[in-house]
């Protein structure tokens, strides 16, 4: 990975390690006897046995009247007089930070700090043969100590690096992503903050992942499931950082955060994770290294937020809701098509000083804008060349001014644009741009609020901000085609025969999606496409309650799965439409089913 270094660990031979107590014969080795009772959890003293020769005993610090082998010493025996390399924590490092030689002891029987760890685990992983292949290895010693301790040189790190090799080779290749996307996370993003740049290490997040896959079933670590298990390794980052623990896997006694993760670096390191998770999966795009994926690629699978704020999520339901629809009603009016209106409101919004009023002319401008786009004929066969491109550029104009009553259906309206125009790759630039304001902390008409929204709408910056200002900033407001819309694609003129016509923003830009592949004979889009809105249908990821703008999310996907050949599958989501609403005059399901059936 980007920004890694190689790490060795080479093991000295002519030293041997033992745990207890039982004496060596071997007139060729050099013993030592690991110490562990007066020692910080995870670190040993190394008391120096009676066969040692002149030149290890050169190694040894006195301590209490006892020889012990001493971690500082050791490490200067193994460096060179040379500027090239120089000493990195318990390793021998080149000057470019490159390469890491960590020279280290080797003790073959386990220890008896990490004996519950042998029996602690009630689940399938690691499994049985694993933990004897580990605990046969045994434990390797580094040379360095607590740092502060008055014995800190005289102090050996126990690693468990070996074991560690033995259980990350048993991940799934859903365990595998999330320790590389922590650990992208952590190197392109945390660590760029100065503040934050030397508090976590890769080895912190390893363990986190560790202890979460001894927790949970080892089935939960497929690929369908690999945003929620990012997203709870993060969340226990931070709850390890809030708390300033982080338990060593084979020694929970050792808390690695302890005298390192506090003060005023914690303060500062908790806000920028706390800022991080507010985006949900999609903090991972920070880093330059994965800004550029797809971001449908990353839709799939969304995890539900189960905390809701009573509080918050009634006044979102009533007053702010309440004024949205109000505003949104009074737009259905039937507007002559004369400038006349669209001037007088970039007027009152360019000549007004007081902001908030500013944004209430924007916002009714927008709404308006959204229903008056909608009745350009853009393909005429009546008009003439000069007439349809003044139609063309008035229309988008307009678009260009429907983008502030919400953070998302705005831009799909432009999408739509072009897509009745044909331009299906700038039709799909906006749509990818328009998935991705879908983060979790927008807000959907009559949602449930989780604790990323509630910490939000507290912020002092969102509390200075009017409601309709808000709005523009969290709002995902679901699509809504005037009757007889001139922007609606072709293969739904059907649902506009009774009227205007809603669906949801995120079913809308799915299939809106689906239809530019289709045109551009992109067949494995249109398969990503498919795939990616039955998952967003089949958890109901932002989509309204109300029953009408289910059924059309499920008529929308008969549709779709209609055009790809699929008709089985189109023929269910018809019927499933239907169940849901099972509405003639509303819902065009059942006369699409017909269809299909005279086929």
């Amino acid at each position: 990975m980007r920004g890694s270094d190689l790490d060795v660990m080479c093991v000295v031979k002519f030293i041997e390690v033992y745990a207890d107590e039982k004496t060596r014969h071997n007139q060729n080795t050099n013993y030592c006897r690991m110490e562990t009772d007066d020692v910080k959890p995870g670190f040993t003293q190394l008391l120096v046995e009676t066969h040692v020769t002149k030149t290890s005993f050169k190694g040894c610090a006195e301590f209490n009247g006892k020889h012990y082998l001493s971690s500082a010493i050791f490490k200067q025996m193994f460096l060179n007089n040379t500027d090239t390399h120089k000493i990195h924590g318990p390793c021998i490092s080149d000057k470019d930070g490159i390469i890491d030689v960590a020279f280290c002891l080797h003790c073959k029987t386990w220890i008896s700090q990490a004996s519950q760890w042998i029996s602690r685990s009630s689940n399938s992983w690691p499994k049985y043969n694993v933990k004897q292949s580990i605990i046969k290895h045994g434990v390797l010693l580094v040379p360095i100590g607590v740092k502060g301790s008055p014995k800190e040189n005289i102090e050996w790190r126990i690693s468990f690096s070996v074991g560690e090799k033995m259980l990350i080779s048993t991940f799934t290749h859903t365990q595998l992503l999330c320790y590389a996307l922590l650990k992208i996370l952590l190197k392109d993003v945390i660590a760029t903050y100065t503040e934050c740049s030397n508090l976590l290490c890769s080895y912190f997040l390893k363990t986190i992942i560790f202890w979460i896959s001894e927790e949970i079933p080892e089935y939960i670590w497929k690929p369908n499931n690999l945003i929620p298990c990012f997203v709870r390794c993060f969340r226990r980052l931070i709850y390890c950082v809030e708390y300033s623990a982080c338990l060593n896997y084979f020694i929970p006694e050792n808390n690695m955060f302890e005298n390192k993760i506090e003060g005023r670096d914690r303060v500062i390191l908790l806000d920028k994770l706390y800022t991080l998770h507010s985006y949900g999966w999609r903090c991972v795009l920070f880093s330059d290294q994965l800004s550029n994926f797809h971001v449908s690629m990353w839709m799939d699978h969304i995890e539900p937020h189960t905390l809701h704020t009573i509080d918050v999520a009634q006044k979102l339901n009533s007053k702010l809701l309440s004024l949205a629809n109000f505003i949104r009603n009074i737009t259905d009016v039937d507007f002559k098509r004369e400038t006349s209106v669209y001037k007088r409101g970039i007027h009152q919004i360019d000549s007004c000083d007081q902001s908030s009023l500013k944004y209430l002319y924007t916002y009714y401008l927008s709404l308006w804008c959204a229903i008056y786009a909608q009745t350009f004929p853009l393909n005429s066969t009546r008009s003439n060349n000069k007439h349809l491109y003044k139609q063309y550029n008035s229309c988008f104009c307009i678009l260009l001014r429907n983008i502030h009553h919400d953070a998302v259906s705005g831009w799909l309206m432009l999408a739509s644009f072009f897509y009745k125009t044909k331009q299906y790759s700038n039709a799909l630039h906006i749509i990818m741009y328009s998935l991705s304001k879908f983060t979790s902390e927008k807000l959907c008409s009559f949602m449930d609020m989780s604790d990323i929204h509630y910490r939000l709408l507290n912020l002092k910056s969102f509390q200075e901000k009017s409601i309709v200002r808000l709005w523009k900033i969290s709002l995902v407001d679901f699509m809504k085609f005037k009757t007889y819309s001139w922007l609606i694609p072709n293969e739904l003129q059907m649902e506009m025969e009774n009227g205007p016509w809603f669906i949801s923003s995120i079913v809308y830009a799915y299939f809106l999606n689906f239809l530019c592949h289709y045109h551009l004979n992109n067949e494995r889009q249109c398969q990503d496409c498919l795939h990616t809105l039955q998952l967003v249908i089949a958890e109901n990821y932002c989509i309204d309650k109300n029953i009408g703008i289910r059924s059309q999310a499920y008529n929308t996907l008969g549709i779709a799965l209609q055009l790809s050949g699929d008709r089985e599958a189109a023929r269910r989501a018809f019927m499933q439409s239907f169940e849901i609403f099972p509405n003639h005059k509303c819902n065009t399901s059942m006369k699409r089913l017909l269809l299909i059936s005279s086929l």
